[in-house]
């Protein structure tokens, strides 16, 4: 379902600007600078679909988890470093990621919650995108402040607590029940506010995607509480799940308003993302019809003005991935060996169909909880075919990527014939599934490293750059340390997690 954005996220985003001019004003200046007719509050409609905008596919959760992964990765150092060399990027990259969701998000949520008619569906809706917020939250950075988040302005708590993973996750005020409460009071016979740019308001759709992502969260318990993850993905398909791709939640973007990462590639940044060994690789070895979809090679490249149209080679079988455990300086020689003339003919995400400005950004998917409820029939949680489920969620994905970008159509017969040839096979269930979600989640990066992290699947070699794991036994970032300013303001962040290391394993993340 597109999200209408325009007028409203516009008139959003002048709202809050001009709330925040007038609260500026120097206070020696209040008598004379009071005007009884401005604006002195956001309807906490804006402010939900500002926090809903600030979700978007961002290029540091590409430069983060997408390259811990193995899916993509940014070749040079710097600034932008993250998970291409398993670097603490505590200064930089993760702590634009914590400022996003604390101050773009969960300060608009809770005090929007704070305004909001209890009895409303705008509420509930709240609600619900306030506890995805913090799923992505918690499950980027462990214990963070949960109770405490966002309420300086309302209580004047300028240093927040901190709560522990496994009470945000389920307590009876976490996020599991919150998701679970808020999609159960949603009332289609009730108002709603067409005005809320997801779904246009839509409480049934709304009512799906809070029970897909109650169905996400409980399987963040499968290694720590089976038998509560049981309890919620039941509650979850009880409730009412998405149906098809028509529930798919995602930002639409056009004109006015441009995906970031895909202006920023398009814009002079083109030669600094590739897609990762790993990923081509599999992709290319299983004849998977989505790599004609996603890739793109500029054969001759020597430079950023060789990848051009002229230049593009977007047949599968020429699609060569970059090698991790090399930056910008180093990976010459490598290039040499695979036969080219430079890193810049590696393959790249095609910045002209998938990175294209106006494409979207897809935050909850019908494909991706299909494989969740593909993992929840193999261990007899709830009735159905794992199979069916398995197959259910490739073609799906396949369709979501038909459909959803431009020039990237798969043919029927292809998906037909992809399925045929990978069954799900007796005895590996699990790998075979995430390794499927591995690819079906490219693109909606925190998704991809959670059930990573949790699954273990695809079982990939680690990134020969050890980074800040150097003289731990992890061989993948588990975490992202805390922000610097956090560290520095926040006397609260002792109670968070110790050791405050990309390789401490958060609570649901636990050693096979």
């Amino acid at each position: 379902m597109k999200i209408k954005q325009k007028a409203y996220f516009f008139r959003s985003l002048w709202l809050l600007a001009f709330t925040l001019l007038i609260m500026s004003c120097d206070s020696g200046f209040d008598a004379m600078n009071v005007d009884e007719s401005a604006i002195t509050d956001i309807e906490p409609v804006f402010q939900l679909n500002q926090a809903i905008m600030a979700s978007e596919l961002q290029g540091d959760h590409i430069r983060c988890e997408s390259s811990i992964a193995k899916q993509q990765m940014r070749i040079f150092t710097g600034v932008g470093a993250c998970g291409n060399f398993n670097v603490d990027a505590s200064a930089n990259v993760s702590n634009t990621i914590w400022n996003n969701a604390y101050q773009n998000r969960i300060r608009n949520l809770v005090d929007a919650l704070e305004k909001a008619n209890p009895e409303s569906n705008l509420y509930q809706m709240l609600r619900i995108w306030r506890a995805y917020t913090f799923m992505m939250v918690t499950d980027s950075y462990g214990d963070v402040p949960y109770r405490e988040a966002g309420v300086g302005f309302l209580e004047g708590n300028t240093f927040p607590g901190y709560d522990s993973q496994q009470d945000i996750y389920t307590a009876n005020d976490g996020i599991l029940e919150e998701l679970a409460n808020a999609s159960a009071a949603l009332n289609a016979s009730q108002p709603t506010d067409s005005r809320v740019i997801l779904f246009d308001g839509d409480v049934t759709q709304w009512q799906r995607m809070g029970y897909s992502l109650l169905l996400r969260g409980a399987m963040r318990l499968t290694n720590v509480n089976p038998g509560l993850a049981e309890q919620y993905v039941n509650t979850a398909v009880s409730g009412g799940l998405l149906q098809s791709n028509d529930d798919n939640a995602f930002i639409d973007h056009d004109g006015d308003f441009s995906l970031g990462i895909g202006s920023a590639l398009n814009g002079g940044q083109a030669h600094f993302q590739y897609l990762v060994e790993d990923f081509v690789d599999y992709l290319r070895d299983n004849n998977d019809p989505r790599l004609a979809s996603i890739a793109v090679r500029y054969p001759n490249a020597t430079g950023p003005g060789d990848q051009n149209e002229a230049n593009a080679d977007r047949d599968p079988a020429n699609q060569i991935g970059i090698p991790m455990g090399f930056n910008d300086s180093t990976i010459g020689s490598r290039a040499a060996e695979d036969g080219l003339p430079s890193f810049m003919a590696y393959s790249q995400v095609d910045r002209t169909r998938m990175m294209d400005p106006q494409a979207p950004s897809f935050l909850v998917t019908y494909a991706l909880q299909q494989f969740y409820l593909a993992e929840a029939a193999h261990e007899e949680w709830i009735a159905g075919d794992p199979a069916t489920y398995y197959e259910e969620a490739i073609e799906a994905h396949m369709h979501q990527i038909s459909t959803g970008y431009s020039n990237t159509e798969i043919a029927q017969s292809d998906i037909d014939l992809y399925i045929a040839e990978n069954p799900l096979v007796a005895g590996q269930e699990m790998e075979l599934i995430h390794t499927q979600f591995w690819v079906a989640s490219y693109l909606i990066p925190t998704e991809t490293w959670a059930n990573f992290r949790r699954t273990g699947y695809p079982e990939l070699e680690p990134n020969p750059m050890r980074g800040d794991l150097s003289g731990t036994d992890e061989d993948f970032m588990r975490r992202f340390r805390y922000p610097s300013g956090e560290r520095s303001i926040n006397p609260n962040v002792t109670n968070g997690v110790n050791p405050d290391r990309i390789s401490t394993r958060v609570w649901w993340d636990v050693p096979e």
